[in-house]
């Protein structure tokens, strides 16, 4: 059961480094310091906006209009920390 606990914090883990590569890229590609249109840069914009998209969206819609600011990502980051420690503080040391 520790196995299991221990595979799903890592896969938090390296969610919150995609949340945190989507957030980095979504300002570059605002500032215009990468293009979208190369074909390299389009298919990570892609594939972090399909891994990101799905949990942000819902996130989005209940959260009120902020202006141009997009707080979800912050959202979600505490949400995977509070989940992270509840596993680390609360069912790992009771788990066999």
């Amino acid at each position: 059961m520790r196995a299991i606990l221990d595979v799903i914090l890592l896969v938090l883990d390296l969610y919150t480094w995609i949340i945190i590569a989507s957030a980095i890229l979504s300002w570059l590609v605002a500032f215009n310091v990468i293009n979208v249109r190369n074909d390299v840069v389009r298919m990570i914009w892609n594939g972090v906006y399909q891994l990101t998209e799905p949990v942000l969206a819902p996130i989005r819609r209940r959260l009120p209009d902020l202006g141009g600011i997009d707080v979800s990502p912050i959202v979600l980051l505490l949400l995977i920390f509070l989940i992270q420690r509840v596993i680390g503080l609360y069912i790992y040391p009771n788990v066999f």
